[in-house]
């Protein structure tokens, strides 16, 4: 029973972040009448044979128990920005194959930690976190108005970064 409300707990706030989301029905046409729908599956098509966690809690436990770093994709399903650099994320051998190595959780929705959005609550924004659970605030893109946005050409920044959080959990763990 406990599973059960939680469950629907969930739904009901996936439910209120669709309607949230502006435009979501025209997006759904687009979807449906290129391709047939694959059954969503928490990649959301970021890498789809790359393991990902559910929520912000659960990816927070697997990072400390399994001391690898998080990586957090922010991003809307509607907005052009997101999708571009999922396209670039998704289609990027390298960025794939080092992405096994982190704890991965991609968010279509806020979450309340503020040191989510230390700069602004924006998308896509990716935010890295080591496995003591300390928001790497210091890893960082290319915008000075938004530190932790990517866009499609800064792949191979994003792919430095992946490798900063890496190499920065051997030396400091």
């Amino acid at each position: 029973a406990m599973e059960k409300s939680y469950m629907s707990m969930f739904l009901l706030l996936v439910a209120i972040s669709c309607a949230l989301a502006k435009d979501v029905g025209k997006k759904e046409t687009k979807e449906t009448t290129a391709k047939p729908k694959l059954p969503q599956t928490l990649s959301r098509g970021w890498g789809d044979q790359l393991i990902w966690t559910q929520t912000y809690e659960e990816a927070l436990f697997r990072s400390k128990h399994s001391n690898k770093p998080l990586m957090i994709i922010h991003h809307l399903e509607d907005c052009p920005h997101s999708q571009a650099l999922k396209k670039a994320f998704a289609e990027n051998k390298d960025i794939q194959k080092l992405a096994e190595k982190f704890i991965l959780l991609n968010l279509v929705y806020e979450t309340t930690d503020k040191n989510l959005s230390p700069d602004g609550q924006y998308v896509p924004r990716i935010l890295f976190i080591d496995p003591s659970l300390t928001v790497r605030a210091d890893i960082t893109g290319r915008y000075s108005n938004r530190l932790y946005a990517y866009e499609p050409s800064d792949i191979s920044l994003l792919y430095s970064n992946m490798q900063k959080a890496m190499k920065l959990l051997k030396t400091e763990l």
